[in-house]
């Protein structure tokens, strides 16, 4: 049971000026951040003002100082807290002992032609390179690299079950996934499941600091997919097929729509939990397809949850009171 000085600690809020201090920003650079980079969901005061929790504020110091060692805040921005915390491990243990190149596989239309047109050392030894997600299998396991880094430009969670093929296949230590547009959603699911996700960082020198950090955060307790379990479906497929009975009055046709992604979704979920496994590494890419899946079928069923409300189409008893 929580202690109640814990409990009153996780309660204290520290606006602006106060979490820059406590953080060793100045105030303008943390406004600076917010604006361009959403650095965090800082709560809001009845007068408007940004409220930050101790969490936030210690996410904050964590920024100042990679900052400060020299790395982009937007790369940063991107990483959640346990990833900042592995960059600055890593960079320590860097500074203790002299590092080498780090190995790596890219698989990207254009990381690869990047890397090698590149005149300054990266300290990125490139092992194997491909220019789609689906040939990593063909580059095999045997090539020594240690961080299989991906460039997929418009990331979604389409590209969750491709990454964990490719991810077993390249036999790596730790995954870098880079993407220019990406859901939060997407971002925060394969955060769970062990993938390193950033942004295409403008300047090639952070790549090499960012492999360093997924294999630094790949030493940490792996994330079990049961402990990142989805929660089970809200929609029953009597449920579904009642709203689609009932948007088939609507002129917009996203209610059979939504209703048939949903059924399709919850089968692929059903199936890959049931699917028979070879061997323990298939056990593995079935475990993370349900659970790919299932991240799908909660962002549907949201989007399902607020068409449903707008157009009043009947929803289960349950769901229609905590809609009202």
């Amino acid at each position: 049971m929580n202690s109640p000085q814990k409990t009153e600690q996780d309660r204290i809020m520290y606006r602006s000026g106060a979490a820059a201090r406590l953080a060793g920003l100045p105030v303008e650079t943390l406004r600076i951040w917010e604006r361009r980079y959403s650095l965090s969901d800082a709560e809001r005061s009845e007068h408007g003002q940004r409220l930050y929790s101790a969490e936030q504020v210690a996410r904050l110091s964590l920024l100042k100082q990679l900052v400060d060692q020299g790395h982009a805040i937007g790369v940063l921005a991107g990483l959640a807290r346990e990833q900042l915390q592995a960059m600055l491990a890593a960079n320590a243990a860097d500074a203790r002992v002299g590092t080498g190149p780090v190995p790596i596989m890219l698989a990207g239309p254009s990381l690869a032609r990047r890397v090698a047109a590149e005149r300054q050392p990266l300290g990125l030894d490139v092992r194997a390179s491909c220019t789609r997600l689906d040939q990593v299998g063909e580059l095999g396991n045997g090539s020594g690299a240690q961080v299989l880094v991906v460039e997929l430009s418009e990331l979604d969670d389409s590209a969750m079950p491709l990454l964990a093929a490719a991810r077993e296949a390249a036999g790596v230590a730790a995954t870098v996934v880079l993407y220019r547009f990406c859901p939060s959603a997407t971002i925060r699911a394969l955060r769970a499941q062990g993938y390193l996700v950033a942004r295409v960082p403008a300047d090639l020198g952070e790549l090499a600091l960012l492999c360093r950090s997924a294999l630094a955060g790949q030493r940490l307790p792996a994330i079990e997919a049961s402990a990142a379990a989805v929660t089970p479906p809200r929609f029953s497929e009597e449920a579904l097929s009642a709203i689609a009975a009932a948007g088939n009055r609507l002129s917009c046709e996203c209610p059979r729509h939504l209703t048939d992604l949903l059924l399709l979704v919850g089968s692929f979920e059903r199936y890959s939990a049931q699917c028979a496994n070879r061997n323990p590494q298939d056990a593995r890419l079935h475990k993370q397809l349900e659970l790919a899946s299932g991240q799908a079928r909660v962002v549907l069923e949201d989007a399902l949850m607020a068409l449903a409300v707008q157009d009043g189409l009947p929803l289960p008893s349950n769901l229609s009171q905590s809609a009202g």
